[in-house]
């Protein structure tokens, strides 16, 4: 096999029907290096903009319109053009990189380590899609992934697009009842998963969970589950007529390869369920054509990636990122994307860092969280290899701080740049575009809006714009760029509803965080203006662990909060009411009963939902009219001033949860 990493080449993304540079150097070469300038005609000339950008990626059939926007909020980039996203981050590279390797995979959990170069990739990309083809997924069905860090999880995803087939990844920490909410929703025709996954060592069976959530499904489970056997676990339990082992189909389509499906431009490429306040996740649905050109677009412009480099992002492809930087986004630019299992402490505190050495990383994209455990090592870790071929570090899934930008900037001595965006948005909405115009980090701030996203900070009450130091709710006024979500899988009123009802009178974005920005124009996250949480970067709905919680018989009401923590950004802190106060009498008994409730909430929605504390208390603070005093909770877990309760009906509640955080 063939693992040859071109370092050095860059070559040029024509349009079919032009010639003409598309890259950051054409701007540079043509005297466009203001990114101010370049930034305003992505908002007043959108049209002319993205035409340009569209000659990044391959058109089947040339667009007829560059945007139709004749419904607001809806709108349909590229329209009439037909494309694949499969095509474009694997095909279409054969003919000049067909040797490089386009998928080097490392996993410090079972020590395998192997590569597959864009021929290789191309074939079992092409392979599996004939495998699904075979079990009767066409255009416009969805397969359901829930897999462990694996490639056979990429293979799924690309031969999902390749036939113009719709996936939904779901990470796997998550617990069946959450992972038949997602089935019951998207309907699959397949599921694909595996016998199990590791985590510090430890095996974390995936199969039983996936019976147990197609038993919670009902009519809505698929009619085919295909099983990627590891050999981790004891032999899964097979159902025969529905569940299928991926080695025997794949030497069964040994020699089958499915062709690509061209599929319009707005036509569904991928559903990924993000936490809601409503306690029922959104089914974020992402188009094909406007994503690829959004992220050949931002590999240039954001992250400064040349195809022939190796790209590593250390996310799982159960998240947003994962999808856009660990699989579609390098792939497209014809970069090797790292694709890594297990933890960044594992071996031992330089795995990441020997990684970068041995691949010769030049891009690398990580997670906040993640820079805080590698804070607490030895920083001699990140000394030991040789890092001459990594530029730049980009973080995102949670707010940035100050000492975690700086500690880690000044250990790498390059550019270390926050990015803001959301798993509605599919790629950065603020950050620094390096790529057009050099600009200054400043640390704790993502930076700029985005090419593209005309953002602005609005008055929560008035909807007026705030200025300069003046908090304000971070929003995007229409129509959102390319690669941005499309509605809500099936429920198109929430689309409008959820992210467009900010205002009566306008139509906004909402994006749910506070923020401010200084006089230069960086924008500063303050925090969510609704009740999800952010845990490591994982998006928690604090509605979904309330009902986890309440779900246990001996809780009567319960609150949640996001608390910050200095090395997960957030955790959940539950504040339970008790049906019976004797329950509590006993310290033994009260540290049983939490117990219990972190395990119902282990069980209903996976580990990474678990409060880190669960009190118990007489009553929750409301006002009068009812309504649980949630922010005053969270000031007081985080030592702060709970802020204004002339409102509250009865203080004692506030007392009661003053008291206890305080002990």
């Amino acid at each position: 096999m063939h693992c040859k990493i071109d370092h050095h080449s860059h070559y040029s993304l024509l349009c079919p029907t032009s010639n003409r540079l598309t890259d950051a150097q054409d701007y540079q070469e043509t005297g466009m290096t203001s990114y101010q300038t370049f930034y305003q005609q992505s908002i007043n000339e959108p049209e002319t903009f993205w035409g340009r950008e569209a000659a990044r990626i391959h058109w089947h059939k040339p667009f007829d319109k560059v945007l139709a926007y004749d419904n607001p909020p809806f709108r349909e980039w590229f329209a009439g053009g037909l494309t694949n996203l499969c095509y474009n981050a694997v095909d279409r590279h054969l003919a000049e990189r067909a040797e490089q390797t386009a998928l080097a995979y490392v996993s410090s959990e079972t020590g395998i380590e192997t590569g597959y170069t864009f021929r290789e990739l191309h074939a079992e990309v092409a392979r599996f899609a004939a495998i699904l083809q075979a079990q009767g997924v066409a255009k416009g069905d969805r397969v359901l992934i829930y897999m462990p860090m694996i490639p056979e999880a990429i293979f799924a995803m690309l031969a999902t697009v390749r036939l113009g087939a719709i996936h939904s990844v779901v990470f796997g920490g998550f617990a069946p009842a959450s992972l038949a909410t997602r089935i019951e929703d998207a309907s699959p025709t397949v599921l694909v998963t595996a016998d199990a996954g590791m985590r510090g060592g430890k095996v974390i069976p995936y199969k039983p969970l996936v019976d147990e959530a197609l038993g919670y499904a009902g009519a809505s489970a698929p009619a085919k589950v295909i099983v990627v056997n590891r050999g981790l676990a004891e032999a899964p339990m097979m159902k025969p007529g529905r569940d299928l082992d991926y080695d025997t189909l794949r030497d069964a389509h040994l020699h089958d390869r499915a062709d690509v499906t061209w599929v319009e431009s707005s036509h569904p490429s991928y559903i990924l369920y993000t936490s809601g306040t409503t306690g029922k996740p959104k089914g974020v649905q992402r188009d094909t054509g406007g994503y690829a050109v959004a992220l050949a677009a931002s590999m240039d412009y954001i992250y400064g990636g040349k195809p022939g480099e190796c790209y590593f992002s250390t996310s799982d492809i159960g998240w947003v990122v994962g999808h856009s930087y660990i699989v579609y986004g390098p792939l497209i630019n014809g970069m090797t994307t790292l694709v890594y299992e297990g933890l960044p402490v594992r071996p031992d505190a330089g795995i990441w860092w020997q990684l970068v050495e041995k691949y010769r990383v030049s891009v690398m994209f990580s997670a906040p969280t993640a820079i805080r455990v590698l804070k607490k090592q030895d920083p001699a870790w990140l000394h030991k290899h040789d890092l001459s071929s990594l530029r730049a570090l980009f973080l995102a899934g949670e707010p940035l701080d100050e000492p975690t930008a700086t500690w880690i900037a000044g250990e790498l001595n390059i550019p270390v740049l926050d990015n803001y965006w959301q798993t509605e948005t599919g790629w950065p909405m603020l950050t620094l575009c390096n790529g057009v115009e050099k600009k200054d980090v400043k640390f704790g701030s993502p930076g700029l809006p985005v090419y593209g996203f005309n953002v602005k900070l609005f008055n929560e009450s008035t909807g007026q714009e705030v200025g300069p130091g003046e908090k304000g709710v971070i929003g995007v006024i229409p129509p959102l760029p390319p690669g941005c979500m499309s509605t809500v899988w099936g429920q198109d009123q929430r689309f409008v509803d959820t992210y467009f009802s900010l205002f009566k009178d306008k139509l906004v974005y909402s994006s749910f965080d506070w923020g401010i920005k200084d006089d230069d124009g960086y924008y500063t996250i303050l925090g969510r203006t609704d009740d999800v949480i952010n845990v490591a970067g994982h998006r928690l709905g604090t509605r979904e662990i309330e009902e986890a919680v309440s779900s246990h018989s001996a809780i009567a009401e319960v609150a949640v909060v996001g608390v910050e923590d200095s090395l997960k950004g957030q955790v959940p802190k539950a504040f339970a009411v008790v049906k019976n106060p004797a329950l509590l009498d006993d310290p033994a008994s009260r540290a049983a009963l939490e117990k219990e409730v972190i395990a119902r909430v282990a069980a209903q929605l996976g580990a990474i939902a678990n409060p880190a504390r669960v009190y118990f208390v007489n009553q929750l603070p409301k006002t009068r009219s009812g309504k649980v005093l949630r922010r005053s909770i969270q000031a007081l877990a985080e030592g702060r001033d709970p802020g204004d309760l002339t409102t509250l009906d009865d203080p004692a509640g506030i007392e009661q949860i003053r008291q206890i955080i305080q002990q």
